[in-house]
């Protein structure tokens, strides 16, 4: 017996070396990632939500089908993955196992998540941005039980979070009035204003609890996505423009917080501005250099521009999959995925400001 717990001794300390070294060797040793539908891989298949894709033809190029991915294959996550050198993160909802290695990080996404915790209600029960930062609380108390506590602050330090969100306090709040009172209460002006204070106080309550490498996400163009060109309000051809201007008020505001929060007394943290909106308007306006054909429909979905909802369970999508931008009537299909991923990793400050992901890990 006593010859059995020195062995759980050795093997213990063998595994805190492992760690540290991880810490150490100049790459993020896990990826925490937050937001809404664009990056879930999974979190809201056990809740009672509308808003939901664990079922075909979603996940249909995804190496075992449909998980909860709100696309055809990988998402950006996955893919931005990929290029660190990660594995696939888990869904935060399957963590309690201990099968799961949440050392590599963990997704806390949550389709129809907004930054406002009252966003996407219509679509039933989701874990909005607050609550994403609470579970994510939980995932510290787990890692505890596996890190010295030095151990784990270097390891905090060094990893990356990214946080995708805000589409769903405007699709799913703000421009939907006959919901929502936002747009009666705020001018686009204030309600940017008000979405970026609560944005800083959960990447503030995120830093500190130990993170510091923060890569932000843009909100992208949501006037020329085929749900909002559905609607018939812009002519053909062309984005509906003042959903747009709405996002890019938020977006210049989240820009400059990224430079205030740059210029600000938080040691050793890097804030990043990942530009979505610009590289999105990029392969809109020059689709064909980007190798795809179609930039107004879904792949899947019903309606005009198959944008009115999402792709219907067993439904039969497009064949040319990597021709179109849109999977469904709000989300990008895997080989749009890529692009993005691509230029998050390694474009240039007008893709990812004020450094990529790749210099980051170098810090």
């Amino acid at each position: 017996m006593e010859r059995m717990s020195w062995a759980l001794v050795w093997l213990s300390l063998a595994f805190k070396l492992v760690v540290a070294i991880s810490v150490c060797d100049g790459q993020f040793p896990a990826m925490f990632v937050m937001g809404d539908s664009l990056v879930d891989n999974g979190n809201n298949n056990g809740l009672s939500s509308l808003a939901k894709s664990n079922y075909p033809p979603y996940g249909i190029d995804f190496q075992g089908g449909p998980t909860g991915r709100f696309t055809n294959g990988k998402s950006i996550i996955d893919l931005l993955g990929d290029l660190l050198g990660l594995p696939l993160l888990p869904a935060f909802t399957v963590t309690f196992t201990g099968q799961q290695d949440i050392r590599v990080g963990v997704n806390y996404a949550s389709a129809a998540a907004g930054i406002l915790d009252e966003s996407g209600l219509n679509l039933g029960d989701r874990f909005s941005l607050r609550q994403q930062v609470e579970n994510f609380k939980s995932t510290l108390n787990q890692l505890r039980n596996q890190m010295e506590q030095d151990t784990l602050n270097q390891y905090l330090a060094k990893s990356l979070v990214v946080i995708n969100i805000g589409s769903n306090d405007y699709i799913n709040n703000y421009l939907m009035p006959s919901i929502y009172s936002s747009s009666s209460t705020y001018t686009p002006e204030a309600f940017a204003e008000h979405l970026i204070n609560d944005y800083d106080a959960q990447i503030m309550a995120l830093y500190n609890l130990g993170l510091r490498k923060f890569l932000l996400a843009a909100i992208g163009p949501l006037g020329c996505i085929p749900n909002q060109l559905a609607k018939g309000f812009a002519p053909p051809g062309k984005c509906v423009s003042a959903v747009n201007d709405m996002v890019e008020i938020f977006n210049r505001r989240l820009k400059n917080l990224v430079d205030q929060l740059n210029h600000g007394n938080y040691t050793e943290a890097i804030f990043v501005y990942g530009n979505t909106y610009g590289a999105f308007n990029d392969i809109l306006g020059n689709p064909a250099t980007y190798g795809f054909k179609v930039v107004d429909k879904g792949c899947c979905g019903v309606g005009r521009n198959k944008g009115q909802i999402t792709c219907l369970p067993f439904s039969i999508p497009c064949t040319n999959r990597d021709e179109y931008v849109f999977w469904d009537a709000y989300h990008p299909t895997q080989a749009f995925n890529k692009i993005i991923a691509q230029k998050a990793y390694s474009g240039p400050q007008s893709a990812c400001y004020p450094i990529n992901v790749k210099q980051m890990a170098q810090l």
